[in-house]
Parts: structure tokens; sequence; C-alpha cells
């Protein structure tokens, strides 16, 4: 790699210039320099058609699916026993299935505004960091798409959710949140996956043309459409991406807002409130982009990926963390507020419970871990670049965005409008053993994908180098730095 030399100042000493920093701007770089075509080819490429599996990746893959062997268990005994094995009683008929579906359904988030939105802005540094984020989104919705249909009580009638003729006549309530959940999701879980596919199809094209094994040529070029890389395959692929981003930008803010109304249209003290789509809207970006910080560390670390996945890249995370989270800290404010601005005395004691009653602490936890921790420290440019912090905040933050919809769910439902009715919430181990295990499910499907598909788009990375930068005299900015005799 080419690196930037020691820039002798006036006065005769040296001043080490970071080659990673842009010295017009200040700012990190967001591919290293000295790249070309078939470095970032080869880089990428050699991840997925390496013949040499690590063997930590082994070691992960088993440990993941260990895990995820707890979904297996748990939900065989779900089927076998009911929903009686949970620890959801009346009236806290909602707990862990809601809250875990709330909390997955948000992970996801982050790669559709990554992949849609920042691409309709044309904001280049996204390029190194929209595959595994949109792949992140379709493995966080199969995690958050079994909690409904599990809570359903007969999950092999979850087709009733779905208008279709039959002949008992029973059709869904439209009025019901519930029921609008099932389109926005299977809307948004649809749209990712085609815009995921639509955008690996260059890369399956260069990965059919590398392969030495035959299995692996024909499954690349059975996946790559027969692409050729011609003028007329791009202009029918900007198009398509063009298209399935305008498409996709919209389902950012209707799906979380949709999984608002769950909690908004009823007419109970802490959910019903205008100000839930925003704030749910928010908090899902926020969660979404802690995960995408706890995989790109460890990826670009394991895999050497440091000059494709750049500080810049952290850096610009955690400013959208830091404004996502801001929005969340507002909202959380605005409760508090509304709760004594309104002078019921129903808001104002779902408040007060939330805060100080029996299960105050885990109110008191998401504020530590949602606001105290990551908007006292994202100010500091030090600590959005260092990759340690970040990976350990990226925790902090997805388990305090936890206990928000814990918060929400159970502290609003467990002491209702009459005394007698109230009761308490606690959690069976069948409860957890579910939530772990999709923990499991999430990391091996992401591990599969790490293995066989290209983690980082070769295509959109070849596009930002400087050998792509032509001027008006012809040349490219790589081309201009040279003499002509080098240039021939």
């Amino acid at each position: 790699m080419a690196t930037q030399g020691p820039i002798h100042n006036p006065s005769g000493t040296e001043l080490v210039v970071d080659p990673m920093i842009d010295p017009r701007t200040g700012e990190y770089a967001v591919i290293a320099p000295g790249h070309n075509f078939k470095s970032v080819t080869q880089k990428i490429a050699g991840i997925v058609l390496t013949p040499n599996t690590p063997w930590a990746w082994f070691g992960g893959f088993f440990v993941a699916s260990t895990v995820a062997t707890l979904v297996v268990i748990a939900l065989t005994w779900l089927v076998l026993k009911g929903v009686g094995i949970w620890g959801v009683t009346i009236p806290g008929a909602w707990g862990f299935a809601i809250i875990n579906f709330v909390w997955w359904i948000g992970i996801g988030h982050a790669g559709t505004l990554i992949s849609a939105i920042l691409l309709l802005f044309k904001q280049t540094w996204r390029n190194s960091i929209n595959r595994f984020a949109e792949a992140m989104t379709i493995f966080a919705v199969v995690c958050a798409g079994m909690f409904p249909l599990i809570h359903i009580g007969r999950p092999w009638l979850g087709y009733w959710l779905l208008p279709y003729p039959n002949t008992m006549n029973v059709w869904p309530q439209f009025r019901s949140p519930l029921a609008w959940d099932v389109f926005a999701v299977s809307t948004y879980a649809t749209i990712s996956v085609v815009f995921w596919y639509i955008g690996m199809i260059p890369d399956f094209g260069t990965l059919r043309d590398r392969a030495k094994l035959p299995i692996a040529k024909y499954c690349y070029g059975l996946l790559s459409l027969g692409w050729r890389g011609s003028t007329r395959h791009w202009i029918r692929y900007e198009s398509a991406s063009l298209l399935l981003a305008g498409l996709s930008t919209p389902l950012v803010l209707s799906v979380h807002t949709t999984i608002s109304f769950d909690f908004a249209v009823a007419a109970m003290a802490g959910w019903h409130t205008t100000i839930f789509p925003p704030y749910f809207v928010a908090g899902a970006v926020y969660s979404g982009f802690a995960m995408v910080l706890t995989l790109a560390i460890p990826i670009r670390k394991w895999y050497h990926l440091e000059d494709l996945v750049t500080l810049r890249h952290l850096d610009n995370m955690a400013k959208v963390m830091l404004t996502t989270g801001s929005i969340v800290a507002y909202g959380y404010g605005m409760e508090v507020f509304m709760s004594w601005y309104s002078c019921s005395h129903w808001e104002f004691f779902m408040m007060w419970n939330r805060m100080f009653g029996p299960m105050g602490w885990a109110y008191w936890m998401l504020i530590l871990t949602n606001i105290a921790i990551p908007l006292t420290t994202l100010w500091s440019r030090r600590l959005r670049v260092s990759p340690g912090y970040l990976f350990f905040l990226s925790f902090v933050v997805n388990i305090g965005m936890w206990f928000e919809r814990f918060v929400i769910v159970v502290t609003s439902l467990y002491r209702d409008y009459l005394p007698s009715s109230w009761g308490t919430y606690r959690a069976t181990k069948w409860d957890y053993m579910l939530f772990i295990g999709t923990w499991g499910l999430f990391t091996c499907l992401f591990l599969l994908f790490a293995r066989l598909a290209p983690m980082i788009p070769m295509s959109e990375i070849r596009m930002m180098l400087p050998q792509t930068k032509v001027r008006p005299g012809g040349q490219s900015e790589e081309q201009k730095s040279l003499s002509p005799q080098e240039a021939l």
C-alpha cells in the first residue's frame, strides 16, 4: 500500500502526516490510498473463494449453531404445551415475544437506511458497509418474524392473518394494527431481499469468473443471471437500484411507525401517545447502527479490511447514533413532561410507577445505557474513531434499546386501571431460551453470508477509486500525477 511520507515545513521540522486523513478537509479517507481495481477485487473475492476456511470461522459457527438449537428446543416445547410456558399473565399479556419482535425489527432498520436513503443522497461512504448492513436487515427480520407467529398460540394457523377467500368467512380485522404488522413486515422483508440480491449480481459475476471449483462456478454463474458487465447491464442495474431505493425509503419510516401503532392506538396509559411513531423510528435507526458497529468492527479486524472499512465509516456511524440518540432522549423527556402536563392521574401514576415502582430499575437502566453513556461520550471525536470503545458502546446501546421495549410493554401493563387486577411479570427459562437462541440463529446466518457471499460490494468500491475520476483533459487523477512516459 502506498503511504504519504513526512512533509517538511518552513521551520525545517518534519510534520508526520497520516495517509488516512485528507489534508484538504481533515476527514478520514473513505478508502485507504494505494488501491487499484485488481487489489480491491483480490482482497474482497479472496475472502469468499479461498479454499482454506479459517478455523476461527468453524469455531464461531459451532458456538452460534449450538446456541441456535435453543430456538428449536423452545419452539418444540411451545408447540407441545402452549404459550403457558411463558411468563405472560393477566394483565401482562404481552411479554418477551413482543419485546423481542420490536427489538429485532428495529435492528434491521439501519440496513435499509444505509442502502436506500444514503444511496439517494449519494453518500459514497455507505459503499463499504451497505452489503452486510442489508444482510443484517434480512437476518434480523427472520428472527423478528417468528415472534408474532408463535405469539398467536397456534402458529400453524398463522395464514389466517392473510386476506384470502375461504369457506369459513374469516377475514382479518383491518382496523387492528396487529394485522397491519403482517403487511408491513412482509413488504419490508420482500423489498429488502430483492434489494440485497440485485446489489450482489455484479459481484456474483466476478466470483463466477474467478472461481476455480466447478461447483462454485456453476452456483455463482446461476446467481449472476448471465451478468457480463455490458453497458446495457449496467444501465438496467443502476435503474433497478434507484427504483428499489425509492421503494425502500418509505419503508424506513412506515414499518416501525406501523409497529408503534400496536401500542399508540390502545387506550392504555403509557401507550396512547402521538409521539410514538417518530420516537420508534429514531430508536430503530439508533439500535440498527449500533448493531452495524457490532458487526463491522470485528469484520474489519478479522479479515484485515481496515483499508476499506476505515475510521471514516466508524465516525459517520457514531454521528448518526448521536443524532438519533438525541431524538430518542427528546422522546423520553416528552413522555415525562406529558405525563405531568396532561393532568391525567393515570398517565402520572404510570410514569411514577415506571420510574420508582417495583420495576423502576429497568427504566433507569435504559436511561443509563441509551442516554447517559452514549450521549455524553459520542461528542468526542477521539472516542468516535476508537474501534474498541465503539464496539463496547454498540452493546451498551442495544442492551438499552431492549430495556426500552421492556419498559414500554411490561410497565404499562402489569399495573393498569384496576388495582385489584395488578400483577407482575417474570420471564421464564423458555422466554430466555428463545431470546438467546435468536442471537445464535442471527450469528449463524451472518457467518454463512460472510463465507459464501462478498461482504463488501466490489463493483461499488472500484467506482470510488481515483482511477475512475476522469478530469476534463481526459486523464484520471492517477494518470495526471504521472509523467507522460509513465502514463503510456
